[in-house]
């Protein structure tokens, strides 16, 4: 069901100090500040719930000028829902941005089973600290775990079930998937990310996705415990990642996130994720050398992180 946690746009100027707050938590997680100066009272695992059977998880998302990616990723809850917990799918957006309203408002009417949808609506200032919306769903959220992910994350076949068929019992802070399945770099024409531009049930044609692996949680895949998320928020305790900005954000806070937990986080061999990865970034303005950059920066990261034939 939708709803507005912010119905009122209000406009936020940058402060003079902001990026001197930004480079000082930067710093911070670096190690040059200690960790127990911002680190939230958490439980202890032996003080938190144990899950056992079918049980709650929330899924909370950003989107903003990203549609054509969310729709794989709502499309994903449609096409393969889960049998084994019940999940919220909570997305925070901007009004502003019309073609994710228009695809919300596709989805409010696809009833699925053990599915709940959550769209949470904020001034695109607060959308821009993606800090501010975690951090809000945190300490509201009832689920017994949390996972904090992406727009462009898809939950394909068996991922859900699959997930909960590792957390029965397990009191982990944080956790993540071992592995992912993902797309070589897409072009902006890519017929991929051209299909999912109408408010639509889409697909993937799974062939197409490369192997990856990690040794620890990164920000579309930090998967947390309920009891610690409730306790913590989402960097509460770190001021700048709570301040709106009148531009996108780096998202920075995903290692400060972690860095406050004080773990990588426990790899699970969960099944079924995939992540479309694409060049050209929506959210910032397109044609600038800045933009340019960043594009030749994701391929030179893709390069490397793929695997050799």
């Amino acid at each position: 069901m939708p709803s507005d946690i912010s119905k009122i746009s209000k406009i936020y100027p940058q402060r003079w100090y902001d990026p001197v707050l930004s480079y000082f938590f930067r710093l911070a997680v670096s190690g040059f500040i200690p960790v127990g100066w911002f680190s939230p009272a958490l439980p202890s695992e032996h003080e938190r719930k144990k899950v056992d059977g079918h049980f709650d998880l929330e899924i909370i998302s950003h989107c903003w000028m990203y549609s054509n990616m969310l729709a794989y990723q709502l499309s994903s809850f449609v096409n393969y829902p889960p049998s084994k917990l019940n999940v919220t799918v909570t997305v925070f957006y901007s009004t502003e941005d019309t073609g994710t309203q228009e695809l919300l408002n596709f989805f409010s009417e696809q009833q699925v089973e053990n599915v709940t949808w959550n769209w949470q609506a904020l001034s695109k200032e607060q959308l821009f600290r993606r800090g501010i919306g975690r951090n809000k769903a945190a300490f509201a959220t009832k689920a017994d775990w949390v996972w904090f992910t992406d727009c462009d994350i898809i939950f394909h076949q068996g991922c859900l079930d699959s997930l909960a068929e590792q957390l029965q019992g397990r009191t982990d802070t944080l956790v993540f998937p071992l592995s992912e399945r993902a797309t070589p770099m897409l072009a902006q024409n890519d017929p991929m990310l051209q299909k999912g531009r109408k408010p639509q049930l889409v697909n993937i044609e799974s062939e197409e996705f490369l192997t990856l692996y990690r040794d620890r949680a990164k920000g579309e895949y930090q998967i947390v415990h309920g009891d610690v998320a409730r306790a913590g928020g989402y960097c509460s305790t770190l001021s700048i990642y709570q301040t709106p900005s009148p531009t996108w954000c780096k998202c920075y806070d995903d290692r400060a996130f972690r860095w406050v937990l004080g773990t990588h986080g426990k790899g699970l061999e969960i099944t079924g994720c995939y992540q479309i990865r694409h060049v050209q970034k929506g959210r910032y303005k397109k044609g600038s050398v800045w933009t340019k950059l960043r594009s030749e920066i994701r391929h030179l990261q893709a390069r490397v992180r793929e695997p050799s034939e």
